[in-house]
Order: C-alpha cells, then structure tokens, then sequence
C-alpha cells in the first residue's frame, strides 16, 4: 500500500506583493477540484506560532537584535511544522503557507546580515525535513509593494508592522533576493510577475502547481473542506 503524502506549496515575496490574494484564488480553485487544502501562514499558523506573531510583527523582539528574532521565528515555524503542516501532508493534504523558510533566509540571513551557518541550522532544526515542494515567488518592486501594504493597513486600522516600517533600500534589498533564489533553487523556486493582471498571475500560479500537484485517487476525491 502506497503512503499517503500531500503536496506543500510556500508562497514568498516582499511586502504588498499579492500572496494572500493568489492563496485564497488557488485555495478556492483546488478544492472546487475535489483536493483537501489547508491554507496557513507564517510567522503563525499553529497555536504556538500565533503566539510568537504578535511578538514579532508587534516589533517587541527587535530590540533584543536579529539574532533573537531568527531564534523566535524558528520556534514559531517548529511548532507550525509539527502540530499543523506535517499532518496535514500525511493525511494526503495540499498546504498552502502564506511565508515560510526562505523569508528567514532572506529577512534575517540577507538584509539580517546573520552567518549562513547559523541561519542554515535553524532552518534544519525548525524545518525538521518538511521542505516545500514548490515555492512561488510574487516578483513586485519594492515601491509598489509597500504602497499596496500601507493601503491594506490603513483600510484594516492595523498599520505598518515592524518589516513595512524599514527603509526602501531594505525592501529592494530582499527583492533581489528573493529573486536570487529562483537562480539557486530553479527546480523549487520559481518567480512570477506580480505586476501582471491578477487573472494572469492566477493562471501563472495553476499552471505551475499543476505540474507537480499529485493525483486524486481514483477510488474518490476529498471534500476540501479546510
């Protein structure tokens, strides 16, 4: 009897660069398609993790430094991983996760300036080897995307977190890392225009997770009903 074994899908991009948008439409198509889905989010997604969210996007962590803050998310994407994402892949489930281990690498390791050692190995210990099998990266400019979250924020009275208050150049900064990522990673990272019309960056985003979604079963699909 084969193993049972879900699909997990990352979404990464800078602030204001479409992801929640895209999650929702590719969350809403799957499960029209018969596929169990599980939408969650990082830093958060699990009761512990929502915990250390607040501390972290409050801007309570960034006075103990970077490191700390890393320290923080790792804990957070640990008890995310164990209690909520690995479940839900070995129940046959398809996870989408609104942020995950490349934010890390990028906000912490590259505009973080923290030691690639001490970044990969908190990677590996709150990852656990639940690695995603697709990452779609929102390309935006900088500019734009943090005009689109303080749009957002000033709709929703939230505000700018800690990320969306930094400087321009910070922003731009993770942009291209993100996008380096797609270089270094092609066969899991890939990069998609976010400046194209939202039915086009949907159709981009199908189209690549079609190509490494697994099939139903044939005995019947699931409800979908996450």
């Amino acid at each position: 009897m084969n193993q049972v074994t879900g699909c997990f899908i990352t979404f990464e991009g800078g602030e204001g660069a479409g992801k929640s948008t895209q999650i929702n439409r590719l969350a809403n198509l799957l499960r029209r398609r018969g596929h169990d889905v599980l939408v969650t989010r990082e830093p958060g997604g699990s009761q512990g993790a929502e915990a250390v969210r607040h501390v972290l996007l409050d801007g309570q962590a960034e006075e103990f430094g970077v490191r700390m803050e890393a320290i923080l998310f790792a804990a957070a994407r640990n008890d995310h991983v164990e209690q909520i994402i690995r479940p839900a892949l070995e129940e046959g489930t398809v996870v989408l996760c609104d942020r995950f281990m490349d934010s890390t690498r990028v906000y912490q390791g590259v505009t973080g300036n923290l030691e690639p050692a001490f970044t990969e190995n908190l990677e590996r210990v709150a990852v656990h080897g639940v690695v995603p099998d697709i990452t779609i990266i929102i390309d935006v400019p900088a500019k734009t995307g943090l005009e689109r979250a303080r749009k957002r924020g000033s709709k929703d009275s939230s505000g700018p977190d800690r990320f969306e208050k930094e400087e321009i150049v910070t922003h731009e900064k993770r942009r291209e890392a993100f996008r380096e990522l797609c270089q270094s990673e092609p066969d899991r990272c890939k990069l998609v225009d976010g400046m194209a019309k939202e039915d086009t960056v949907a159709l981009t985003i199908l189209e690549l997770v079609e190509a490494i979604l697994p099939e139903l079963p044939s005995t019947g699909a699931k409800s979908g009903k996450r």
